[in-house]
């Protein structure tokens, strides 16, 4: 049986929740012989590479797929690429910011995912829900997290497949955004479930290309 790791953040901001990991919540723990397993992280730039390679040490994932918010966007988006760099106004949780450095100084300019992002979209607008495919994870925690995550995996775990999924507001935290686009829960639970699910049916790591 097949094992993904699924990885969703705590609230920040103004929000109360993040739909990143309340969705996950919904999931079960098996879907189609494929275990999911799921782990919360905090919206912290200097804490997640520690808590993502405690996270796979644990669970020995066949891929590993981090979800976080976005909520400017309408649908959900697959990630092709993470950037090495830190650059947003907003603090974390932690009440870091940063105006322009690198994640790694010595790491290279860019990751890209290592798991089928095409077919994730195909997989995820099959199940009646938006998606498209996103070339940039931004410059906030979401990105500094799928960097240090393929990060790790091409230096220990070449095996595990590892990207990153943003998705939409849930609409319940779209009641005084009246402009925001947003999805149910459910339906952002569905996206993701449908999305690990392309990825165990895809090909290995090795196999592919950006």
């Amino acid at each position: 049986m097949k094992t993904i790791l699924l990885t969703g953040f705590a609230p920040f901001g103004a929000d109360t929740v993040n739909p990143s990991w309340e969705a996950l919540t919904l999931l079960p723990d098996q879907a189609e012989g494929v275990r999911l397993v799921r782990r919360r992280l905090p919206v912290a730039y200097d804490q997640v590479a520690g808590l993502l390679a405690q996270a796979v040490e644990e669970v020995r994932p066949d891929a590993v797929l981090c979800v976080g918010q976005a909520g400017e966007r309408t649908g959900l988006t697959p990630e092709l690429a993470a950037l090495n760099w830190k650059d947003a106004a907003l603090p974390d949780n932690a009440g870091v910011s940063y105006g322009g450095v690198p994640i790694c100084p010595e790491g290279p300019a860019a990751y890209f995912a290592t798991v089928p992002v095409k077919e994730m979209v195909a997989a995820i607008r099959a199940a009646g829900i938006p998606a498209a495919l996103s070339c940039s994870a931004g410059t906030y925690v979401c990105n500094c997290t799928m960097y240090h995550l393929l990060r790790l995996l091409e230096a220990r775990y070449p095996a595990v497949q590892g990207g990153f999924l943003h998705v939409p507001y849930a609409s319940e935290q779209v009641l005084d955004r009246p402009v925001a686009p947003s999805l149910p829960l459910p339906l952002i639970a569905a996206g993701i479930q449908a999305a690990a699910l392309a990825i165990a049916r895809g090909p290995a790591a090795r196999e592919q290309h950006p």
